[in-house]
């Protein structure tokens, strides 16, 4: 077994220290280049997850034909209500997810307005699980077919949709 181990340069970043250099910047000089596997990453899995809430919102029935075995005598044609409507929910939520995926991938240089230095912190997952949990609550509300599990749902997506548009609307409003 071989260790690695990374010497940093000591005067450097003394130095940087001195001048008020930021330490990633002295980071980044030393290392020469830019590790993108962050990037690589979060765009595999916003693919991974795109294609997968594709998959369950547009053609759930696929679900079927994935779930089968050769040694089953008995083959479904139709997805039971309950089926479809996770399906149709998990899907939105997988969707939610690739979007805030994208919205967070890491840039090369982040850039920073002066006004934005005050701002509230903000969480990434706040906008696009708002969203998804307004879009599920309004349909759950309006299914029929799967029993008092559309309105639980109901009740739980509208409760988190309504608090994350009210931390979106008046996050922060002390600090104005």
């Amino acid at each position: 077994m071989s260790s690695e181990i990374e010497m940093n340069d000591l005067p450097r970043e003394l130095e940087a220290e001195q001048d008020g250099t930021n330490k990633q910047q002295v980071e980044d000089s030393n290392s020469g280049g830019k590790d993108y596997t962050i990037s690589a990453w979060a765009w595999t899995s916003t693919t991974l997850f795109f294609l997968l809430s594709l998959c369950l919102i547009l053609s759930p029935r696929l679900l079927l034909f994935v779930s089968e075995t050769a040694s089953s005598t008995e083959r479904r044609t139709v997805l039971t209500p309950l089926e479809s409507f996770l399906a149709l929910q998990f899907g939105i939520f997988l969707l939610a997810l690739s979007a805030a995926l994208v919205l967070n991938i890491p840039s090369a240089a982040p850039i920073m307005a002066p006004h934005e230095r005050h701002a509230a912190p903000n969480h990434p997952l706040l906008a696009p699980v708002g969203l998804a949990c307004a879009l599920t609550g309004f349909i759950s509300y309006n299914s029929t077919g799967v029993g008092p599990l559309a309105f639980i749902f109901f009740l739980g997506s509208s409760v988190i949709a309504l608090w994350s548009f009210w931390v979106i609307m008046f996050a922060g409003s002390s600090l104005v």
